[in-house]
């Protein structure tokens, strides 16, 4: 008897598997499923109930097979389920239509921003700059008080400063990576600092809370106003072309005095006056300045030996200019047909 059995174990298990091998979709495998493992009529399942009729000395046996039987068929099921679930998800197969346009592969390129920094960072470079990094997680001191900006000043409100913890803020300008080079290193010093910095801003068409931004140090014995003015002179002829003019007015900037907004004439109109600079025919660019003795003092240089000159320019407005874009706000929206452009 007990040899019958399992010789019907094993037709029924060769059934069930070429059954299994054989549905071709998930409703045809869920009958299989139900015909020979079912909780009420499958043919697996039923042995199973029928195991406590056996006798006792050849029930453990007999059992043990029909376990194995249904683990068997479980596992083929489960198999299958997972083949016909990647079938379905392929795409379907014939031959290649030739008569299709041929899809062109996206290449990508640099950001315009990105462009308009590395072509300052070469037009710099060529007049003796090093470019220079720091933390862009900064402190009070190197942020604020050792650039003669106290922490009670007007100008660290106008900065609108986000803090991290305590005295540890987000940098709101690369200014800190001037105050760090000196205090490593004596004059001469020529460096340009470009990063990204963050400020309390909303954004709108010419403002961003995270943006990047480029400044310059130069320090040595005699160095003057005279000599800053020749440096952001040649700089603007070679980025914007050698016509365009350079204009100094005068400003304000804790870390630098005398200190002076710097002007080029409209790229667009030439000079004459349009929308885009507002009928002035200038636009603003950076600003600059003599480096103030104050901070010299912070870094341990001898302000009666050492003078200096400071600069920045955010490059987001650089390259607003330079392509003549009208919102701030579309370098970052990823879009790609506005950035391909530039490639």
């Amino acid at each position: 008897m007990i040899e019958s059995l399992l010789k019907g174990l094993a037709v029924l298990e060769r059934e069930a598997l070429d059954a299994v091998a054989t549905a071709g979709d998930a409703d045809t495998l869920e009958q299989v499923r139900i015909l020979y493992l079912g909780r009420k009529d499958g043919k697996v399942s039923a042995i199973l109930r029928a195991l406590a009729e056996l006798d006792p000395e050849i029930r453990p046996r007999v059992g043990s097979e029909a376990n194995r039987v249904r683990d068997v068929i479980r596992d083929a099921l489960e198999r299958r389920t997972t083949e016909l679930t990647a079938l379905a998800g392929r795409p379907r197969e014939g031959p290649d239509d030739l008569t299709l346009p041929g899809r062109a592969r996206w290449v990508g390129g640099l950001h315009p921003v990105t462009r308009v920094i590395d072509e300052i960072c070469r037009i710099f470079a060529s007049l003796g700059f090093t470019r220079a990094r720091g933390p862009e997680a900064e402190t009070e001191w190197y942020n604020f008080v050792a650039l003669n900006t106290p922490l009670d000043h007007p100008a660290a409100d106008m900065q609108a400063t986000l803090y991290l913890s305590g005295n540890i803020l987000l940098r709101s300008h690369t200014s800190p990576v001037q105050v760090r080079v000196m205090e490593r290193h004596q004059p001469p010093i020529r460096i340009l600092a470009p990063g990204m910095v963050y400020r309390r801003d909303a954004p709108d068409a010419s403002h961003l809370p995270a943006f990047s931004q480029i400044e310059g140090l130069a320090v040595d014995g005699g160095v003057t106003f005279v000599d800053l003015k020749a440096v952001l002179g040649e700089f603007a002829h070679r980025f914007f072309g050698p016509e365009t003019r350079v204009r100094f007015r005068p400003s304000f900037f804790p870390f630098t005095e005398p200190s002076a907004e710097v002007d080029v004439s409209c790229i667009i109109c030439g000079g004459s006056g349009c929308a885009a600079c507002k009928g002035t025919g200038w636009m603003e660019i950076m600003g600059a300045g003599m480096v103030d003795p104050a901070v010299f003092e912070a870094v341990g240089y001898d302000p009666q030996r050492y003078t200096g000159y400071a600069f920045g320019m955010g490059p987001h407005r650089i390259a607003l200019l330079k392509y003549g874009i009208p919102d701030i706000r579309l370098f970052h929206e990823n879009d790609v047909r506005f950035l391909e452009q530039f490639r």
